[in-house]
């Protein structure tokens, strides 16, 4: 299972994440929020010694706006978390991962054959903010996915939810994706909450940290 650490920012609490086995880090890119990614030489140097992959968060930004931001911090990934056409997906796919992201409601329709060019979906839960609601969706919708992309699922997850996740199951479920569950405050995360669990939802992983 596949793990993304979403709405990091600062660069200690980042060398921190970066030890444990996770995935995907996940960085920002929009102006009106509060865990929104601004340069910083220390960001930099944190972000260059990850050994994960570096996704990009961005709503409804043009291209250009967003290979220059992928070039500056290296990313890897690059999350559409707005109204994103099919055709901007297949322009930023010929360089990078995309994951797409959808707000599920529970009318929701999950036709999204259009976007399959798209790395990944992401199901995250329908709310006021384009994310960050701090709330779930009814899973058991997911049963509704009859596509061939495989998805993460978001939304509202946090340490009181292994079990659920763990329960899931649809062949197409790829891993989880964590944000303000597992917070202090916007943008900075619990590094010992993740760690343990990580630890219980990947008994497998390797979950000590390293001095830094």
């Amino acid at each position: 299972m596949k793990i993304k650490v979403c709405g990091l920012k600062y660069a200690l609490n980042l060398q921190e994440i970066g030890e444990l086995p996770i995935d995907y880090a996940g960085f920002i890119f929009v102006n009106q929020s509060p865990r929104n990614v601004d340069y910083s030489p220390a960001l930099m140097l944190a972000m260059n010694k990850l050994n994960c992959k570096k996704v990009g968060v961005f709503v409804n930004a043009p291209t250009y706006f967003i290979k220059a931001k992928a070039e500056l911090f290296g990313l890897n990934v690059i999350q559409l978390h707005g109204d994103e056409s099919a055709y901007q997906i297949d322009a930023l796919s010929k360089d990078y991962e995309v994951i797409k992201v959808f707000s599920v409601g529970d009318d929701f329709d999950f036709d999204l054959e259009q976007y399959k060019n798209a790395d990944y979906f992401l199901f995250d839960t329908k709310g006021k903010k384009r994310g960050g609601n701090g709330t779930k969706f009814k899973w058991d919708l997911l049963k509704n996915y009859k596509g061939e992309t495989p998805f993460i699922l978001s939304g509202g997850i946090g340490p009181q939810d292994v079990e659920d996740i763990q329960r899931i199951n649809h062949s197409k479920f790829a891993g989880i994706d964590v944000n303000s569950g597992f917070e202090s405050e916007p943008g900075l995360k619990k590094t010992e909450l993740l760690k343990e669990f990580i630890k219980v939802l990947n008994p497998n992983c390797r979950t000590e940290l390293v001095e830094v």
